[in-house]
């Protein structure tokens, strides 16, 4: 049957060859684990094609269920364990091998640590033929209730007694049934099941596909009484009716935060009341900082690590009295600012226009006037080749997954003199990073001195990084 053209195949033969591919028609089979792929999951081969097991670690023989079948792999959910690894744990939440948010809730703590370490290490060497004098230490703190920032699913599903909210299932793109998530912020984290309930009573329960969260980040010590302030921003694709506003707002006001809506782009966000305008913001104490942001500003998800990562940055920097910096890619001024403290001038240079006018609010904010912004698309070469005309003594890189590609080739064609003596590089991409770095070390002349890794989200699998390169 194999042989045949697709259009001279009976019905018949079309059905079974449809139930061969699928995977619940693959009994279990046992695996043993070789390795690790940088989504987390176990690599085994069976019958020489790769299968990637979800819930494995390497050296674990496994019984797994197929998930999905693939020409060149398969992938599996390990179900049993005949060998475990010592680096297994309990994942302290109990949808863990279901939901696709945390992928490493069964790995201990200092061995998601290495694993991430180990992967930046891979990407540096194997694709930026790179390897930094030093490794430091990995940033990182509390690992539960970090989460400040969040997009988060919205389905109604009838056949799930209404409406579900959370992140994508593991295993295809339905949205997981969760009840609690654990390293959300706990105002939130913890009421998913209290948030499901009220949002099934709404008009527009299945119009509302998505609730974006986003909480102040202010340390306790530094916290005024009103500070805890956040917002939901619920996403509609209809015109909410005047009695679903008011139970979003009730809901809301039961969390003791405030109620945004979106009826189409990141400019239609605003409050569904006046009264629930709420400026948001946090605090870096080693500087004597209070940045705010609005509801669709983008801030980093983890508060308590962003206040290290910033101090380590400028420990790098080693920003001076009369030193020029350049900040690009630099946000609502998350490492401006602080440079700004010490250095004798900054210059920040962001993509998005929102974002920059944050910025200099947050610079007035905090009384800052050695620092100006401006806004520019550093995807263009010849766009930042001009921002080097001040020729700065340091440099920090904070650019989005696809690097600073350009900003590494305008310093190709920059005169010596022109370049900054240090670099400082912040990455939520070990690829990119490697890419740029390597561009910098062999066309520059820069060496790598330092590198670890920074535990932005810690039980993912994703990894964030910092560097140091200096000529």
């Amino acid at each position: 049957m194999s042989g045949k053209p697709l259009e001279s195949l009976t019905r018949r033969e079309i059905e079974t060859l449809g139930r061969r591919k699928r995977p619940a028609d693959k009994p279990p089979v046992e695996l043993t684990i070789e390795s690790m792929d940088d989504q987390g999951r176990g690599v085994a081969r069976l019958d020489g094609k790769v299968v990637f097991v979800a819930n494995a670690l390497p050296g674990e023989r496994v019984v797994a269920r197929y998930t999905r079948l693939r020409g060149r792999y398969d992938e599996a959910m390990a179900e049993q364990y005949l060998e475990r690894s010592p680096h297994r744990v309990e994942p302290r939440c109990t949808h863990a091998n279901i939901c696709g948010g945390c992928v490493l809730q069964h790995v201990s703590r200092d061995e998601q640590l290495r694993i991430k370490q180990a992967r930046l290490a891979d990407n540096l060497e194997r694709l930026g033929s790179a390897r930094p004098e030093r490794w430091v230490e990995p940033v990182a703190e509390a690992p539960w209730g970090y989460r400040s920032r969040a997009r988060l699913g919205v389905k109604h599903v009838p056949k799930k007694g209404g409406v579900l909210v959370g992140f994508r299932e593991r295993a295809g793109h339905r949205l997981a049934d969760l009840n609690a998530c654990e390293v959300l912020h706990p105002r939130v984290g913890q009421q998913i099941s209290n948030m499901k309930s009220q949002l099934t009573e709404l008009e527009a329960r299945a119009r509302l596909p998505q609730i974006e969260l986003s909480m102040s980040g202010w340390r306790e010590d530094t916290a005024a009484p009103d500070d805890r302030s956040g917002a939901l921003v619920f996403r509609h694709l209809d015109d909410l009716s005047g009695a679903d506003e008011d139970r979003l707002i009730g809901l809301v006001d039961s969390l003791e935060l405030a109620a945004y809506g979106q009826a189409g782009g990141p400019d239609t966000v605003a409050p569904l009341r006046a009264s629930h305008a709420v400026t948001m913001g946090y605090d870096l104490p080693d500087f004597g900082l209070r940045l705010q942001f609005g509801a669709n500003d983008f801030t980093q998800v983890n508060m308590a690590v962003n206040r290290r990562m910033v101090a380590q940055a400028l420990a790098w920097l080693r920003p001076e009295e009369f030193d020029r910096v350049l900040d690009l890619f630099c946000g609502i001024g998350n490492f401006t600012l602080p440079i700004a403290r010490t250095a004798g001038q900054v210059f920040g240079v962001e993509g998005a226009a929102g974002a920059v006018a944050r910025a200099r609010d947050n610079a007035k904010l905090n009384a800052i006037d050695n620092c100006a912004f401006e806004v520019a698309d550093l995807s263009d070469a010849s766009t930042c080749k001009a921002l080097f005309d001040g020729r700065p003594q340091a440099l920090l890189l904070d650019p989005p997954r696809s690097g600073a590609a350009a900003v590494v080739e305008a310093m190709r064609h920059l005169p010596k003199t022109s370049l900054p003596t240090r670099i400082v590089y912040v990455s939520c991409s070990p690829a990119s990073l490697a890419r740029d770095v390597q561009g910098l070390t062999q066309a520059l002349g820069y060496t790598l001195r330092q590198a670890g890794i920074v535990d932005m989200f810690p039980h993912t699998n994703h990894v964030e990084s910092m560097a140091l390169l200096e000529r």
